[in-house]
C-alpha cells in the first residue's frame, strides 16, 4: 500500500508539472509579445485595404464529429475551434469529439479512483485535473515534435523556392513543386496552400492560413516576405535565399545553446527527481520511519510544502535554462 501511495504521488507530481508547462507554452505561443506582433502584421497584410469587410470562405468546413447534431453544437463553441487548430498542428487524425471523449473518460476514471481510494477533496481535484490534461499534453508533445521537424525542413524549402523562382516558375507552380518534391510534413502544408489557391482563395489569404497552421516564427517571416514582395516588388528569389541562410544560422545557434545549457537541464532533472529517489529508498529501507509523513497531519503538511518548493525550483530552473532565440 505504501508503494502504491508513493507511486501515485510521483505520477501526480509529474502530471501537475506537465499541466503547468502545457499552460505556459500555450500562453507563450498564442499570447506572447512576439506572437502578437507577428499576428498583427499578418492581419494587416491579409486584410489589405478592406480590413473591416467580411470575407466568405469557399473552403470546406472541417467536421468536429461524425454526428451531424454534435458537429453543429461543437462548431458553436469557441474552445472547440482552438482544439481543432491544435489537432491540425499536431498532425493527428483525432476529431474534436474524440478528444472530448478521451478527456471525459479520463475524468470518469479519476472520479472512480477517488471513490475507491478515499483522499481529501483537494487531492481529488488535482487528480481529476491531471487525468484530464493527459490528452492535451499528448497533443502538445506531438505538436512540438511536428513543428520541430518542419522547422528543420524550412531552410531546404526556402532554397527550393528560390531555385525554382530563378528558373522562371511562377510562385503558384513553385508551391505545387514543394508539395510534391519535399518530404512530409512540410510538403503537405504547402500542398494544402496550393490547393486553396486553385479553389479560388486569394494568395495572401492562403499564405496567411499556412502561417496559422504552422505557428513558426521562421515560416511567418517567409510568408511576410512573400506578401511584401507581391505588394512592393523586388527579387523574391534573393529574399528567399537570404531567409534560408538566416534560418540555418539560427538553427545552428539553437543547437549551440542546447549544448551549453545541457548541464543546467541535467541539474534541473537531478534536483527535481532526487527527493523522490531518496523518499523511495527510505520507504524500501525504513518504511516505519517514513510512514509518518502521510499518517501524521504535520507530515502531510510538510509533504505539501515540499512539493510546492520542488515545483517552484523546477519552474525557476526551467526559466533560467530555456533561452528563446
Amino acid at each position: 500500500m505504501d508503494g502504491i501511495y508513493y507511486g501515485f504521488a510521483v505520477l501526480l507530481f509529474a502530471a501537475t508539472i506537465l499541466t503547468i508547462e502545457a499552460a505556459y507554452l500555450w500562453w507563450a505561443d498564442n499570447h506572447g509579445g512576439g506572437a502578437q506582433r507577428i499576428a498583427r502584421r499578418l492581419r494587416m497584410m491579409s486584410d489589405g485595404p478592406r480590413g473591416g469587410a467580411e470575407r466568405i470562405s469557399i473552403l470546406k468546413q472541417r467536421r468536429y464529429s461524425k454526428s451531424e447534431m454534435l458537429d453543429q453544437l461543437l462548431h458553436r463553441l469557441p474552445p472547440a475551434r482552438r482544439i481543432d487548430g491544435l489537432l491540425q498542428q499536431a498532425g493527428v487524425k483525432w476529431s474534436v469529439a474524440q478528444f472530448g471523449a478521451w478527456t471525459a473518460a479520463l475524468l470518469c476514471a479519476s472520479l472512480g479512483l477517488g471513490m475507491i481510494w478515499p483522499v481529501p477533496l483537494l487531492v481529488r481535484c488535482v487528480i481529476a485535473i491531471a487525468f484530464m490534461s493527459i490528452p492535451y499534453s499528448l497533443l502538445r508533445h506531438a505538436r512540438a515534435l511536428r513543428l520541430q521537424k518542419i522547422e528543420i525542413q524550412l531552410p531546404e524549402a526556402a532554397d527550393f523556392l528560390a531555385r525554382a523562382m530563378r528558373a522562371g516558375h511562377s510562385f503558384t507552380n513553385v508551391l505545387q513543386m514543394v508539395g510534391t518534391e519535399l518530404p512530409e510534413p512540410l510538403a503537405g502544408e504547402f500542398r494544402t496552400a496550393h490547393e486553396e489557391i486553385n479553389y479560388g482563395v486569394p494568395m495572401h489569404e492562403a499564405l496567411s492560413n499556412l502561417a496559422t497552421r504552422i505557428p513558426l516564427t521562421d515560416l511567418r517571416y517567409l510568408v511576410i516576405a512573400v506578401l511584401i514582395q507581391r505588394e512592393a516588388g523586388g527579387n523574391l528569389a534573393e529574399i528567399l535565399g537570404n531567409i534560408s541562410h538566416i534560418i540555418r544560422e539560427r538553427l545552428k545557434l539553437v543547437a549551440q545553446v542546447r549544448v551549453l545549457s545541457a548541464e543546467g537541464r541535467m541539474s534541473a532533472w537531478v534536483l527535481g527527481l532526487l527527493p523522490f529517489a531518496v523518499m523511495l529508498g527510505m520507504t524500501l529501507s525504513s518504511p516505519a520511519y517514513i510512514r509518518v509523513l502521510w499518517t501524521d497531519p504535520i507530515g502531510m503538511r510538510l509533504l505539501w510544502y515540499g512539493a510546492g518548493m520542488i515545483l517552484i525550483g523546477v519552474l525557476w530552473l526551467r526559466k533560467l535554462i530555456r533561452i528563446r532565440i
